[in-house]
């Protein structure tokens, strides 16, 4: 059961990257684009999670952290970009 399960997320995650990607190149806005690769990270760090439940390696896990730290401090560059048009004070 745990496998079926696992095979339906890792469908689901992956339309979800792809509605993502799709908003980032062709959002309207800087801020959509900015919220589309913050949700890109977001679902990345789901499917890495996923695949070390479903490998039981926690290399993954590891590397899902790496990426969330990584995709918390981009957001925030970019956001303050936008804010402020630089980054360092």
């Amino acid at each position: 059961m745990l496998n079926a399960v696992i095979q339906i997320a890792f469908a689901m995650i992956a339309l979800a990257m792809v509605l993502s990607l799709y908003r980032m190149v062709r959002g309207p806005d800087a801020t959509d684009r900015i919220l589309a690769l913050d949700t890109l990270y977001i679902n990345t760090i789901a499917l890495l999670v996923l695949l070390g439940i479903n490998t039981s390696n926690s290399a993954y896990f590891e590397s899902a952290l790496l990426i969330a730290i990584m995709g918390f401090v981009g957001t925030v560059a970019l956001s303050k970009y936008l804010l402020r048009g630089n980054i360092i004070e």
